[in-house]
């Protein structure tokens, strides 16, 4: 068995052509659609990501507002920051990049976005919504996740799926949405016990550890016919890869992402579509009537 890759960039690109569209139909209505990234210290890999965030934006005519600041900022600072956003009618969606510095509290700062601009959608209401099956906005990389099945038709009703993550960003939501898809799901971290054998059960692996010398999915872990998703990325032995040995795995499993050219791509692509549906609600057309109901 050879596994069919599941191509990231294609289906990104597809979604990218979708959201130029929306863009040109929110012109014609006087609204141009604004990102505003905040970058605080210069981690090389945010550096990186923000830099793919503004000129993907760009690409699609999404116009862009990149705050960087030193790490000194305050938290107090960064969140007036965040306020004044909050304000701003010409911003449509405000993305923090994670991590921050330790010494600001990231729940206290994602706590203060406003839900409608809160395009990575972590803010508690957001992700309060999506605990109850009904996501306004949801996060960007399960979300690209989700797209990458329907668009090669794998249907995940009763599958038994395996996450090997737990965060906000990744883990907890995309399990809820899996959940609603009728998936059984579960969610296992570094404390996990048993991971081999779990992983050896499951059709379907989900990976987002991010550290190939902590972490590597290899073949003989994968039960035949599997599908992999691979959303970890780390540079090991000089070159950019994921969580897992691509070359033995593929022989084992049924799909497979490739690192890169896989999830991230529809991550990207996912933040870009949030911004312009946001922009939507903030003119009347959307989910407004959601956002409504949080007392700021």
């Amino acid at each position: 068995m050879i596994a069919k890759i599941i191509d990231g960039l294609s289906v990104a690109a597809g979604i990218q052509e979708q959201v130029k569209v929306q863009v040109e139909s929110l012109a014609r209505k006087g609204v141009k659609p604004c990102l505003c990234t905040i970058l605080v210290g210069e981690n090389p890999s945010s550096i990186t990501y923000i830099n793919k965030k503004q000129k993907a934006a760009h690409d699609v005519g999404i116009s862009t507002k990149d705050l960087r600041f030193n790490e000194t900022l305050s938290q107090e600072e960064l969140l007036q920051v965040i306020s004044g956003l909050n304000s701003d009618s010409n911003v449509h969606g405000v993305l923090v990049q994670l991590p921050l510095p330790k010494h600001i509290d990231q729940n206290v700062i994602i706590n203060k976005l406003y839900p409608l601009k809160d395009v990575d959608g972590l803010t508690p209401f957001n992700s309060g919504m999506l605990m109850k099956g009904k996501p306004a906005i949801t996060p960007c990389t399960p979300t690209g996740i989700l797209e990458l099945l329907d668009f090669y038709k794998i249907n995940v009703v009763g599958m038994d799926v395996l996450i090997i993550n737990r965060s906000s960003l990744v883990g907890k939501p995309l399990a809820c949405l899996l959940l609603e898809r009728g998936s059984t799901v579960t969610v296992c971290h570094s404390k996990s016990k048993k991971l081999e054998e779990k992983l050896n059960r499951s059709e379907m692996i989900i990976s987002a550890v991010g550290n190939r010398e902590h972490f590597t999915l290899s073949g003989d872990m994968v039960k035949p016919g599997a599908v992999i998703i691979d959303v970890g990325i780390s540079r090991f032995k000089g070159k950019i890869c994921g969580d897992v040995d691509f070359d033995s795995v593929r022989t084992k499993a049924s799909w497979i992402t490739p690192v890169p050219g896989g999830v991230g791509p529809m991550t990207v692509a996912i933040l870009l579509r949030n911004t312009v549906s946001a922009a939507f609600s903030a003119v009347g057309i959307g989910n407004m009537s959601i956002y409504d109901q949080h007392s700021g």
